[in-house]
């Protein structure tokens, strides 16, 4: 049997990795857009903060961060010069070595030979120059300052073609020639290129000669000088970056370069050519290094263009410019500067990116403004509504709200059967099921369909008695001050989705009420900015709810008042706001009164205090009792739970007086008042 090789896929994204999870984003999203955020900023915190299983831009753009001060603190560009001076070094002392041991040598000869050496310059691009004509004895000392230039001219081709130090290591002088002809015509092509002639076969004849000393196979003069470019423009920053001592050590060097000038002379015509077709390069930065480690020209030219990177990746993973996009970020570059595993989770991102704007969790508004979708609002109301279902059981993994009310009417619509469910069967809609259950998987049956348990839907049923609500929630600026926004929001929402999709019959109406009181569709209120204008107008809210209620005369009224605050503004006769803190007598009975009103209007009512303030506990208490009321004191976490159960308790004929805590809270946390 033939044996199997299995390595890591790199045919782009995993094709076995799980689909990114939108739930998990939009509850995120929802979260930040009721704190106050446009969808389009709590999508962009979302994604700097990532998910459970991926890092976010802000960890990546950490990591990019880190990697530049590594480079910078690691490396010092002194490695060709301190090359140099070893091979001079060793040149001069095998001189010596030499010198010493031959006998037969006139004593003047040798006596001027350990001068000259006694004497060389201290600058070690001054001594290889002054030896340039000197007749080593020594074949040891002539190979070794052989070697300086040769790894000058090698240096200097690693720093424009990488990889040129190793590949031209022991190279001969045909070697060396072959490189001049390659530069020569590259030259030409590229001048050729700058007048505007027609290069393309010219190109061609220069990629068929020369093609080896480009791995990456460019294919078009244009790639080919991209590439180049960069290096060079690289080698450039380098230089630019040492100091004025080592930047003239090394220019003095490479006239040495291959024992001649003409290498020099074909690369600064090259440098030349390449800042003239590209100088939107970076040919005049630098960069301070401060480590210990020698770098070479080459390798030094490839570390400024891993800094050039770096510093590319961390303005596309700061994503802050108009219009920018998960896409806009180079995996390629992030993998290599970073690993895979950078790259995986970029690329996570950008899915998720790129989901949320098709999935159509968010559209645009006619102003161009992205917002949260209906559909994005259901599934965020649906979210909140089963965490309000735990709560309100008191024990996790209960089962969701799915009843549509009390046994009664039937609504017409249908679900699948759960534990528990007391509904009648949808016989219709249960045969049909394993029909198609079985057709799908080419089942056949003479006595008929098998019917399982998962093929049941039962019938929804909607109470006898419709309700009018009236959800009355605090906007004043000490809700925004004290963290009550937040969950402000998460109730109304609860509430909104549970009536929307279970209890179809009623009409809910939210009020906001701060220094005045106004309707809200549930979009407009999760959208809402934190109000910082002093006021809590109840007389304005009452007065909206009561309007509710008497245009549905048939229906039961229920009212829900959400506040942290007594009343400190109420509505004069010509329309006007009339505020008042410590709260005015007058603002305190025009609240009364329309409390009143509502009571003759049937309404049950209960008021959900938060804050532990003893005088606005008072007040509540006793407007409260006025109207044979309910006051629920809840914490903040189970202020959904709170308002939902107080409003399925009224829906499902509890009264005030028989009314218990576990009715509401089923366990969860909160106390009783009244």
């Amino acid at each position: 049997m033939a044996g199997s090789r299995y390595s890591r896929y790199a045919g782009g994204p995993d094709p076995l990795a799980p689909p990114v999870d939108l739930a998990e984003a939009l509850d995120a999203i929802g979260e930040d857009v009721m704190a106050g955020y446009s969808p389009e900023r709590a999508m962009q915190e979302y994604l700097r903060r990532g998910t459970r299983d991926t890092q976010g831009l802000d960890d990546l753009a950490r990591r990019v961060a880190q990697r530049r001060r590594e480079l910078l603190d690691r490396h010092q560009l002194d490695g060709t010069i301190a090359e140099v001076k070893e091979l001079l070094d060793t040149a001069v002392l095998e001189e010596r070595k030499q010198l010493a041991r031959d006998a037969m040598m006139d004593d003047d000869d040798r006596a001027f030979r350990e001068m000259r050496l006694q004497n060389l310059p201290s600058s070690p691009a001054a001594a290889v120059t002054s030896l340039a004509d000197y007749d080593w004895q020594s074949s040891e000392a002539r190979a070794a300052y052989e070697q300086i230039k040769d790894l000058l001219g090698r240096e200097l081709l690693d720093q424009r073609f990488a990889g040129m130090k190793q590949a031209l290591e022991g190279a001969t002088d045909e070697d060396r020639a072959r490189v001049q002809e390659m530069l020569n015509d590259l030259n030409d092509l590229l001048e050729a290129h700058a007048r505007g002639d027609d290069t393309d076969e010219q190109f061609a004849d220069f990629m068929d000669k020369h093609g080896d000393f480009f791995p990456e196979r460019p294919e078009s003069v244009e790639e080919l000088v991209d590439t180049l470019a960069q290096r060079a423009a690289a080698a450039q920053r380098m230089l630019n970056s040492m100091s004025p001592e080592q930047r003239q050590e090394l220019m003095e060097l490479s006239a040495q370069a291959f024992g001649s000038p003409a290498l020099q002379e074909q690369l600064a015509r090259l440098d030349a050519n390449l800042q003239s077709a590209r100088p939107g390069e970076d040919w005049d930065g630098g960069e301070q290094f401060r480590g210990d480690e020698g770098l070479g020209l080459g390798d030094g030219t490839g570390v400024l263009q891993d800094l050039a990177d770096l510093d590319d990746l961390a303005e596309q993973l700061a994503q802050s410019h108009a219009g920018a996009r998960m896409d806009d970020i180079d995996l390629d570059k992030l993998a290599r500067q970073l690993g895979d595993d950078a790259a995986v989770s970029a690329r996570t991102l950008a899915e998720l990116e790129r989901a949320l704007r098709d999935s159509g969790y968010l559209s645009r508004s006619s102003d161009g403004q992205l917002r949260l979708s209906p559909k994005a609002m259901r599934q965020l109301g649906r979210a909140l509504l089963k965490d309000v279902a735990q709560r309100l059981s008191g024990r996790q993994g209960a089962r969701d709200l799915r009843r549509a009310g009390a046994a009664g009417e039937r609504s017409g619509a249908t679900r699948p059967w759960e534990y528990g469910d007391t509904e009648p069967w949808d016989v219709t809609r249960t045969v049909l099921n394993a029909v198609t259950r079985q057709a799908e998987h080419g089942g056949r049956s003479t006595s008929g369909p098998r019917i399982r348990i998962d093929d049941v839907e039962v019938q929804e049923t909607e109470a006898r008695t419709q309700a009018a609500v009236a959800l009355l929630v605090d906007t004043s600026f000490s809700m925004a001050m004290d963290g009550r926004w937040v969950p402000m929001k998460r109730t109304a929402l609860a509430l909104h989705t549970l009536i929307r999709s279970r209890f179809r019959g009623d009409d809910l109406q939210l009020i906001s009420f701060g220094r005045y009181a106004e309707v809200m569709e549930i979009e407009q209120l999760t959208a809402l900015d934190a109000m910082w204008s002093k006021g809590t107008n109840l007389h304005h809210g009452l007065l909206l709810a009561n309007r509710h209620f008497r245009k549905h005369p048939n229906a039961q009224p229920v009212l829900l008042i959400v506040t942290d605050g007594e009343p400190t503004a109420h509505l004069e006769s010509d329309g006007q706001v009339w505020f008042s803190y410590p709260p005015h007598p007058v603002t305190i009975r025009r609240s009364v009164d329309e409390l009143d009103n509502a009571r003759r209007l049937g309404a049950q009512t209960t008021f959900f205090r938060l804050g532990e303030d003893p005088g606005l506990a008072r007040f509540i208490d006793q407007m409260a009792r006025r109207v044979d009321g309910r006051v629920v004191a809840p914490e903040l976490d189970d202020l959904g739970a709170a308002v939902v159960g107080s409003y399925l308790g009224s829906r499902t004929g509890a009264s005030a007086s028989s009314a218990r805590p576990s009715d509401f809270f089923g366990g969860g946390r909160g106390f009783w008042v009244g």
